[in-house]
């Protein structure tokens, strides 16, 4: 009896997507810390799944490799005390998510993906404005947030995106959540410091995706 088909979905690994052989999924998944992925029986389950959160398919007890604790060097100038934010993107444009986690702990406080045809700099945007609104909701009104993008915090500081990303019914929901950034920016305050990562000195953000 033939083996039937199986079709792979890789959330995180060296390429992201979906994969209609175990193969191509290895190739993707081997050498990657923290890889997500998991075998689908149909395309269109395959694809539901792809275009929702990892967590949600990955059930406890189920293939997942496990995720690393976020280690960095002890460096006095860095306020562990604070929360980073990062986006990846597959592609320019491409499959785009972006994420906040705790930069001391890597524990993740939110992310959101992956949407199709973005760009970094939009993820890196949408990422520092959900952490803006993020900590008003939380009451945690001085808390410092971590960026390793020029181009999204001139956005922020600015209230404006000036992005050269081409709305296509693809993307047309980024387009909206850019609108509610800017919109939630105008129409809010806050306290919140935002500073430059220092990749250089540091290493990697800690919300980075590892996709380098």
């Amino acid at each position: 009896m033939a083996k039937k088909k199986k079709y792979y979905v890789v959330w995180e690994g060296n390429e992201t997507g979906i994969f209609d052989n175990w193969t191509d999924c290895q190739l993707q998944i081997k050498g990657y810390p923290g890889a997500r992925y998991k075998s689908f029986s149909t395309l269109n389950e395959a694809e539901v799944a792809f275009g929702g959160n990892a967590s949600d398919f990955i059930k406890k007890g189920g293939r997942k490799a496990p995720t690393p604790s976020t280690v960095l060097k002890d460096h006095p100038d860095i306020v562990w005390n604070s929360i980073a934010v990062d986006a990846a993107c597959s592609g320019n444009p491409g499959i785009m998510e972006y994420r906040g986690v705790d930069t001391k702990t890597g524990y993740e406080f939110f992310r959101q993906g992956p949407f199709q045809r973005g760009t970094n700099n939009v993820g890196e945007f949408l990422a520092l404005v959900h952490a803006l609104a993020y900590l008003k909701k939380e009451g945690k009104n001085e808390l410092l947030i971590y960026s390793d993008s020029r181009t999204a915090m001139s956005w922020v500081r600015n209230k404006r995106v000036k992005t050269t990303l081409t709305k296509t019914a693809q993307n047309a929901i980024l387009f909206d959540l850019i609108d509610r950034g800017v919109s939630w920016l105008k129409n809010n305050t806050y306290k919140n410091p935002i500073a430059k990562w220092e990749t250089k000195k540091w290493g990697e953000i800690p919300a980075d995706f590892g996709r380098k």
